[in-house]
């Protein structure tokens, strides 16, 4: 597809965490606002900033209203690699695009940003100087200007190495602020219900993002522990429901997660931290349930299933079993009573997560989920499939030096048939996966290790 002109060029100002996941953020939300991503710039590694061609100003503005991964958007006037190629960029570019925001009833400022170097105010009056050819009319106004412009300088990444002069330099006129400012508001610390795993909320962001959620979406967290996730979802408009096995969290009853605090508090519980945003009217409702037999009855019901399964480090992989499923040697329990503590190997979780989103996603609906890893023995095959899913962006967050865990993110292709249910397990494959079971052991072995070499360290 070729790349459209000049004119539709915008400049993306990234934040510098996440980086994996900034790409499949960005991909996702220009996808659900009807754009494509479409850039010639080669690699998106660790640059904070990114050219894309995006096909009108308002889908740029509903990108912003939306990521946390990016901090800003600006229309793209001019780029270089040194000041004098810049120039040279802005003299080419259309006089009659920039009028409207220049003319002599408007304000204006511009703004110096650069990445990786400090400037004197003086080297910013000077840059600020070198502007004047730009046919500006209007008045500059410091404090309320109707037009921002920005002037964007970029060192590189590297703190111990940096050049005199600068490697890209862009000139773009504001367009918006992305929602970075979500990951303070709804921080963890300040939330009314926690639990030892609740997710942070930048990754809580991303991951409803990555899930394309939308106004009047229903999504689902079969996993739900102390809703983080419904609280993202709700945030953008979304009708939020969740199970969980453990009736205690779903309740808000036991211990509490809190430093300095014994017990829960009457009103700890989901609803309450949806309340606490202002989102109550989103919630739907959680339920006591086990995620290896849904009780749900045929059909397609989510927009989006987005989890953080138990990987059996600080929760417990558990599900329900009957009478003849509970281990030789332990005690049988009453006929009424159906115990609670039997092991859910994580390949099955896994399958069975994705057998459920294949059956009750919509067509185009997104499953978005935690995957934890064992690195050194890592390959992608290891990533769970299935012939209704399709796979859409897997990105890794290291958890320690030898343990990660990657965000899968698959889209709904193809309708669920019977057949469909157990043709994702390949035979080649089933040892592969079967790994992810081991994940536990391998975690604390890990530790264990590091812990040993540490003592080792400080008596020599």
């Amino acid at each position: 597809m070729a790349l459209p002109g000049p004119l539709n060029r915008y400049l993306l100002l990234m934040a510098q965490e996440h980086l994996e996941f900034r790409l499949p953020e960005i991909k996702s939300l220009l996808s659900l606002f009807g754009g494509q991503f479409i850039s010639n710039q080669g690699t998106y590694g660790k640059s904070p900033f990114w050219i894309l061609s995006i096909p009108s100003e308002e889908i740029a503005r509903n990108l912003m209203k939306r990521t946390v991964c990016a901090k800003s958007i600006f229309e793209l006037w001019g780029h270089g690699r040194s000041s004098e190629e810049l120039y040279r960029s802005l003299r080419s570019y259309p006089v009659e695009k920039m009028v409207p925001f220049l003319h002599s009833d408007s304000t204006y400022k511009i703004k110096i940003h650069t990445f990786n170097k400090t400037l004197t105010q003086e080297e910013k009056v000077k840059r600020i100087d070198a502007l004047e050819f730009l046919p500006f009319e209007g008045k500059v106004n410091l404090k309320k200007p109707q037009h921002i412009f920005s002037l964007l300088e970029d060192y590189g990444l590297d703190p111990n190495c940096i050049p005199e002069n600068p490697h890209n330099v862009y000139f773009g006129r504001w367009i918006a602020d992305g929602q970075r400012e979500l990951i303070e508001s709804y921080s963890v610390k300040k939330r009314h219900f926690i639990g030892n795993t609740s997710m942070d909320a930048g990754l809580s962001f991303i991951m409803a993002n990555h899930g394309k959620v939308k106004e009047n979406d229903i999504v689902f967290d079969p996993f739900v522990g102390t809703g983080g996730l419904l609280i993202a979802s709700a945030h953008f408009g979304a009708y939020v429901y969740g199970t969980d096995i453990d009736y205690n969290t779903v309740h808000g009853l036991g211990k509490a997660s809190r430093k300095n605090q014994k017990w829960r508090g009457p009103d700890e519980n989901i609803r309450a931290n949806l309340r606490q945003y202002g989102l109550e009217k989103y919630y739907l409702d959680v339920l006591v349930s086990d995620a290896s037999k849904p009780s749900w009855r045929k059909g397609t019901y989510f927009d989006a299933i987005i989890t953080d399964p138990p990987y059996g480090i600080r929760e417990s992989t558990r599900r329900t079993g009957s009478q003849k499923e509970i281990p030789k040697g332990m005690e049988k329990c009453p006929e009424s009573h159906v115990p609670v503590s039997l092991s859910y190997h994580l390949s099955d979780m896994f399958f069975d997560l994705l057998n459920f989103a294949a059956e009750t996603l919509v067509l185009g609906g997104r499953l978005v989920y935690w995957l934890p890893v064992y690195t050194p023995e890592y390959i992608e095959e290891m990533v769970p499939s299935h012939p209704c899913l399709k796979l859409i962006s897997n990105c890794e967050q290291k958890l320690s030096s030898h343990t990660s865990r990657r965000l899968i993110t698959m889209e709904k292709v193809k309708k669920f048939e019977n057949r469909d249910q157990s043709s994702h397990l390949p035979n080649d494959h089933s040892l592969l996966y079967q790994g992810h079971n081991s994940f536990r052991e391998k975690y604390f072995s890990g530790v264990t290790k590091r812990i040993a070499k540490e003592e080792k360290s400080s008596q020599e």
